[in-house]
C-alpha cells in the first residue's frame, strides 16, 4: 500500500514498459521536448478528456476524463474513456437506475504496437477501477487514431502481474532517483528526447574501459 503523496503517473506505465530510460527522463529529471507526434497526441487526447461530456445511449454510459487512483499500485491518472454497461454484476451509478460495469477505453494517436507498453496501460486503469470501484473488470479497450479501430484486450493474470512488477519498479526507480541507460534501436530517432537521451553516447567506452584499453 502507498500513501497518496508517493503516487506516481499511471500514464508513466507506458513510457516505462517502452523505454525506462525515457520514463526516468520525464518523471525523475523533469525533461521534456516536443515534437510533432506528441503535439498530435496532446490535440488528440484534448477531446476524450473532455469530462463535461457525459452521454447516455440505450445500456451504455460513457464518461470522459475519469480520475482514478490505486492505492495497491501507487498509481494515479486519468482515463480517456470509461463506458459503464448495464450489467448484474456492475456498481450503482449516483442519479443512475440500475448497475453498470465498467469497460475503460484508452485513445492512442498512432497505430498498434509489437510491445505491450499500450496493454499494460489499459490493465492498469481497469485494476485502480476495480480497486475505486469494488468490482471486477475483465476487459477493455485501446482505439487507435490511425486504424480508427478497436482492440479489445483481456486483463488476464499474466499481464496484471506485469502491471504489478513494472508499477513496483517505477517506484523503485523513483526512490533511487535513478535513470538507466539505454540500448540504441530504430524507435530512439523517432523519441521527442532523443537530443536530450543522446542515446549513441552509449555505444563509447566507459572510462575505465577506456583506460583497461589504452593504458594497458
Amino acid at each position: 500500500m502507498y500513501d497518496e503523496d508517493d503516487y506516481l503517473m499511471l500514464s508513466g506505465i507506458q513510457h516505462f514498459a517502452y523505454c525506462r530510460r525515457q520514463w526516468a527522463l520525464i518523471h525523475i529529471e523533469q525533461q521534456w521536448s516536443e515534437n510533432g507526434k506528441t503535439a498530435e497526441g496532446m490535440i488528440f487526447h484534448s477531446t476524450a478528456h473532455d469530462s463535461s461530456k457525459l452521454e447516455k445511449r440505450g445500456d451504455k454510459i460513457t464518461v470522459r476524463g475519469l480520475r482514478i487512483k490505486s492505492a495497491m499500485l501507487g498509481l494515479s491518472g486519468t482515463c480517456d474513456v470509461v463506458e459503464f454497461n448495464r450489467d448484474e454484476d456492475g456498481v450503482a451509478i449516483a442519479g443512475f437506475e440500475g448497475l453498470w460495469l465498467p469497460f475503460p477505453v484508452e485513445y492512442k494517436v498512432g497505430k498498434p504496437k509489437e510491445h505491450n507498453a499500450d496493454l499494460l496501460q489499459l490493465c492498469a486503469q481497469a485494476m485502480c477501477l476495480e480497486e475505486m470501484l469494488l468490482c471486477g473488470i475483465s476487459k477493455g479497450s485501446l482505439y487507435y487514431g490511425k486504424t480508427h479501430h478497436r482492440i479489445d484486450v483481456d486483463f488476464t493474470d499474466d499481464l496484471r502481474e506485469e502491471v504489478r512488477a513494472v508499477s513496483k519498479e517505477m517506484h523503485d526507480y523513483w526512490l533511487r532517483g535513478y535513470t538507466p541507460k539505454v540500448k540504441q534501436n530504430k524507435g530512439c530517432n523517432a523519441c521527442s528526447l532523443k537530443d536530450i537521451c543522446t542515446p549513441g553516447l552509449n555505444k563509447g567506452l566507459s572510462v575505465q574501459a577506456y583506460l583497461e584499453e589504452y593504458i594497458s
